[in-house]
């Protein structure tokens, strides 16, 4: 009855190979084509299972790729954007040799062309001064501070935050950036929020990065004399304080 009872319920490739093992080996016994049954049916159901668990693999890749399709890219990025998607760093062209440059670039920031403003992955927000602020006369879209930056006294330095728009060869993102009243060279600093939120894949040792868009690959470069000319004043300043 047992027997019966499978046979009614499993599926016709199980019958299929174990005719063919009985035709190739024929039973004595209803307990041996029992036996021949139930290893088939075995065999059918892992493969059952094997197949389930490769298909749900593939679609959990297949996922996997399609969410990080957009970081993907193959060709070489240029200033016009290109149709290949993969982006490397292989063109040394206007760097100057032997250097250890901050990327520091020119974004236009609400209506403004900033200067120096440094491109910072170790940064884990972005950071905006106040006398910027001022000078964008944006003040009225400063709010009060939900987090506390302070200086190397531990002194806070944070005044509050504020949201610009940032604008990246076509590219535009609503920005917030923490507002801090201090002496910093730099008018801003872009940290991993910006470089995250853009896609951007950054390299200081070719002064540039790269972003992808919907006309392909874009690129800023870093303006390594205006990173070494802050350096400079940097080293002077503490040169002239340990006088």
């Amino acid at each position: 009855m047992a027997f019966a009872s499978n046979l009614n319920k499993k599926s016709s490739e199980v019958m299929r190979r174990l005719k063919e093992s009985l035709r190739e080996f024929p039973a004595t016994t209803w307990n041996d084509v029992y036996n021949r049954y139930s290893t088939k049916l075995r065999i059918e159901e892992d493969t059952i299972i094997q197949s389930r668990k490769d298909e749900r693999e593939s679609s959990r890749r297949a996922e996997t790729k399609k969410r990080s399709g957009k970081n993907s890219y193959t060709g070489e990025a240029s200033t016009t954007g290109l149709e290949e998607d993969s982006i490397t760093f292989n063109d040394a062209d206007g760097v100057l040799t032997l250097h250890n440059d901050a990327l520091v670039i020119s974004l236009l920031v609400h209506d403004t062309n900033v200067k120096q403003v440094l491109i910072d992955p170790g940064s884990s927000v972005n950071i905006n001064l106040l006398r910027v602020v001022n000078e964008l006369q944006v003040d009225d879209k400063l709010t009060p501070k939900t987090h506390t930056l302070s200086g190397f006294d531990n002194s806070s330095v944070t005044k509050g935050e504020i949201i610009l728009t940032t604008f990246a060869e076509g590219v535009v993102k609503d920005t917030e950036f923490q507002v801090v009243k201090m002496d910093m060279t730099y008018n801003m600093i872009l940290g991993r929020p910006w470089i995250h939120e853009m896609d951007v894949v950054p390299s200081t040792l070719y002064q540039v990065f790269k972003f992808p868009s919907q006309w392909g690959i874009w690129k800023i470069r870093g303006d390594q004399q205006v990173s070494r000319s802050i350096n400079f004043v940097e080293d002077s300043i503490a040169k002239t304080d340990e006088k």
